[in-house]
């Protein structure tokens, strides 16, 4: 049996990891999720120990893509609606389709489920074990702007999306370097608040892999990133995301070129999102 499957396929959390069956799900229900795949918490462990033959079915993977992907953790019991991991383990972005590359960044998310503050926040969420952790492993987009969306508000759980925006790709947000355009959109898709934020450095994949921080024109840094159809679009995404998945989501999102992209869908934590 194969240590990874088309994305579509991922089904069992136990195997695959939150992350990758909640792609995988949205995939199915006709959601605009980039394709890719998710790789198994057993051939991520035996990759982070250098097993030969794991490393070989990495090549074999990387030998399938034809351009560039964002590798992301998997965790076996993250994402949940009682503990989210968002933060926790790494994402490595613009990682070349080349054995080595892929290799490296898996092995890097392997060790990232390993770490001080990853074990102590599974400790205090009550998820037993030792780390288990799978990778999705996605087509890079090259986005005019993305950002996070919460489907009811994540302060005071009024029933209104709440979404977060800014230039490039969305780790400005996550990263905390910028001061993300905000909006409050009614369930009903009506445009409640705008409130322009500072956007002066924008995060950018690069010719030879990775990402880079660059200046943002002057024009751009105060200038909304999101018109009112792109809005429109985010808000039935938002319905469609409720919808299939129930209850209150925590969303990534992106626009490229070819449209709006859904990257991330979990359940917002009781204890309400993590970043």
């Amino acid at each position: 049996m194969s240590g990874y499957v088309p994305l579509r396929e991922a089904q069992e959390e136990s195997l695959y990891g939150g992350k990758a069956v909640s792609l995988g799900a949205a995939l199915r229900a006709g959601l605009p999720v980039p394709g890719g795949y998710a790789i198994a918490a057993p051939l991520v462990a035996s990759a982070g120990a250098g097993d030969p033959s794991a490393l070989q079915e990495l090549g074999e993977l990387a030998a399938a893509l034809d351009r560039s992907v964002a590798v992301r953790s998997s965790a076996i019991g993250e994402d949940s609606a009682e503990a989210s991991f968002a933060g926790q383990h790494l994402t490595m972005l613009n990682v070349s389709p080349t054995p080595e590359s892929l290799t490296d960044a898996v092995r890097s998310v392997w060790r990232s489920a390993c770490t001080e503050s990853a074990r102590a926040y599974r400790e205090r969420m009550g998820v037993a074990g030792e780390p288990q952790i799978g990778a999705v492993v996605q087509i890079l987009i090259d986005p005019r702007c993305a950002g996070v969306m919460f489907t009811r508000n994540p302060i005071d759980g009024s029933d209104e999306r709440v979404i977060e925006a800014t230039w490039g790709l969305g780790e400005a947000v996550v990263q905390g370097l910028v001061i993300p355009d905000r909006y409050r959109l009614s369930r009903a898709g009506d445009v409640l608040e705008r409130i322009a934020g500072l956007k002066d450095r924008a995060v950018r994949a690069t010719a030879d892999g990775g990402t880079i921080e660059v200046d943002v024109d002057a024009e751009l840094v105060e200038a909304l990133c999101l018109e009112d159809a792109d809005l429109a679009e985010l808000a039935a995404l938002a319905t469609g995301c409720e919808e299939y998945f129930g209850g209150a989501c925590d969303i990534e999102w992106a626009f490229e070129q070819d449209g709006l992209r859904l990257l991330q869908c979990r359940p917002v934590t009781r204890a309400g999102p993590t970043g």
